[in-house]
């Protein structure tokens, strides 16, 4: 069906993030099972509680709009995650892969942190003032993430990963 709208491209991208959130979900066990960090390994099983808890946000805002979400696959996650899963299977467990799953995660995240933005300012504009605030609060998450994963990189002895070479 085309979009003529923005009240039909807010509903379209707001259905490509919950599809974007529910590949996630699917991903970040398996991220957490091939970082060998520990730290890293919970900062992924903490974000994947987050990210159920986005998916349900999401459901809330499309509730709150008066408008059920379109079945589609989000393909730009897709391809992140297609990425992320060959890292996993080319490099051996260890600080390599590590530095490889955090710049994978943090490609995500900055994926989501666009997405999140645009559907904050278009929901404000259509006045959805209600779903502007559940939105902003996983953007805030998202952020957080990335913050996150960004000490980590930073705080990574990245000596063991040349030493592992």
């Amino acid at each position: 069906m085309p979009m003529k709208t923005v009240q039909d491209l807010f509903i379209h991208d707001l259905s490509d993030t919950y599809s974007a959130e529910k590949q996630m979900t699917r991903s970040l066990p398996k991220m957490a099972r091939a970082a060998t960090n520990p730290e890293l390994q919970a900062a992924f099983e903490a974000h994947l509680e987050e990210t159920r808890a986005q998916v349900e946000r999401i459901e809330q805002v499309a509730e709150q709009c008066g408008f059920k979400l379109k079945r589609i696959k989000c393909e730009g996650m897709e391809g992140l995650i297609e990425e992320a899963t060959s890292l996993i299977d080319q490099i051996e467990a260890g600080p390599v892969l590590d530095a490889a799953l955090i710049a994978s995660a943090q490609k995500a995240e900055h994926y989501e942190i666009a997405g999140y933005t645009s559907l904050c300012l278009v929901a404000q504009k259509l006045g959805f003032q209600e779903a502007v605030s559940l939105l902003k609060e996983t953007l805030g998450e998202e952020q957080a993430t990335d913050q996150r994963l960004g000490t980590l990189a930073e705080a990574m002895q990245i000596d063991e990963a040349q030493a592992a070479a």
